[in-house]
């Protein structure tokens, strides 16, 4: 892409107003599966020891139906490189996370994200937020020089924490998108409702604020009808692909009947949401208003296309949606056998 086509590329706040946006995470989650991450850390070494897993994956997003190509750096930060000793790689892995971001970017007429995420480090204590703020800042001064379309602030359950990275991002003049987890309670861990967290966030100057990870489409929608009504500004809503229930209304708190082990965060295959599943959750969600929409961890590609096409799209990736008309056994082309008819009638 050269730097005329860039310029006149639209920006997120432009494709809001014209219509839904779709951003792709998950990368962690789907990382771990691949092989190429590891469960616990979770922190996204991928991007220096294999970039060209992470560059096919953003690729395989923007197939599906993404328009945000979101840089690899979730727990990409001090803090989670410090606890394992590799601190050394802050600056190369968020580098390297960018640079994938902008080359997919660049090839696919997509926005490029830079991404902050929760720290583990904020508390009541003042020091730890000077800290936070500066483990923001240098993230995004990396963001800023990659030439990033917009930041996303993601997976924040302190709203204290939140309101220091709206702060931060703000700063770079970029179009900022802030989205909250909400765990068993239905207020973040400094205790504000999810009405009083988009509110302080609108204020802050958060273009866009909303609610991300921790809930499946089920468990999401009612805390997302409440943001909705609080603000005026776009709202976002990336639930996890997985059946969560009143009961157990998070990813961590699914708990299967049938094993002793813990499903999160390796063993929540039986709880995942179908394509279908998805689909119903837009069309909800866009029905209350939110047009900035995406999935989050455990997101696989065929989820994405379900969103895009329940949005009224046709991805690239669409040419290949389901078409069980043409099956050997299911099809309804009339010369079909009747005995692979009656067979798939018994199946």
């Amino acid at each position: 892409m050269t730097k005329s086509d860039k310029s006149a590329k639209a920006g997120l706040m432009e494709r809001l107003r014209q219509g839904s946006v779709i951003c792709a995470e998950g990368y962690l989650f789907e990382c771990e599966r691949r092989g190429y991450l590891q469960a616990g850390a979770f922190v996204p070494e991928v991007v220096v020891e294999h970039p060209e897993v992470i560059t096919e994956l953003h690729r395989e997003f923007v197939h599906a139906g993404s328009d945000i190509v979101e840089a690899f750096s979730y727990y990409g930060h001090r803090e989670t490189l410090r606890i394992i000793g590799k601190e050394h790689l802050l600056e190369p892995l968020n580098k390297n996370a960018l640079e994938i971001a902008r080359q997919v970017a660049d090839e696919t007429g997509t926005l490029v994200a830079g991404d902050l995420s929760n720290t583990n480090l904020f508390t009541d204590d003042p020091g730890s937020h000077k800290t936070v703020r500066g483990m923001f800042d240098e993230q995004l001064a990396w963001a800023v020089e990659a030439g990033a379309d917009l930041l996303i602030g993601e997976t924040f359950s302190y709203l204290g924490e939140a309101l220091i990275a709206v702060e931060a991002m703000r700063a770079t003049g970029l179009p900022t998108v802030v989205t909250m987890v909400f765990h068993q309670e239905d207020t973040t861990r400094d205790g504000f409702s999810a009405t009083e967290t988009a509110k302080r966030l609108e204020d802050a100057g958060a273009d866009v604020v909303g609610l991300n990870c921790g809930r499946g489409p089920r468990t999401m929608l009612p805390l997302l009808k409440e943001v909705r009504d609080a603000v005026k500004c776009e709202v976002a809503a990336l639930p996890v692909p997985y059946r969560t229930t009143q009961e157990q209304p998070t990813m961590q708190s699914l708990r299967d009947p049938n094993t002793d082990i813990r499903p999160f965060p390796t063993a929540l295959d039986p709880f995942v949401c179908t394509r279908y599943e998805i689909a119903d959750f837009t069309r909800d969600a866009h029905e209350l208003g939110v047009r900035y929409l995406g999935v989050c961890c455990g997101a696989g590609p065929h989820h994405i296309r379900s969103m895009a096409e329940a949005l009224g799209r046709k991805p690239a990736a669409s040419r290949y949606s389901p078409d069980m008309s043409k099956h050997a056994f299911m099809g309804t082309d009339p010369t079909l056998k009747k005995e692979n008819r009656d067979y798939a009638e018994r199946l």
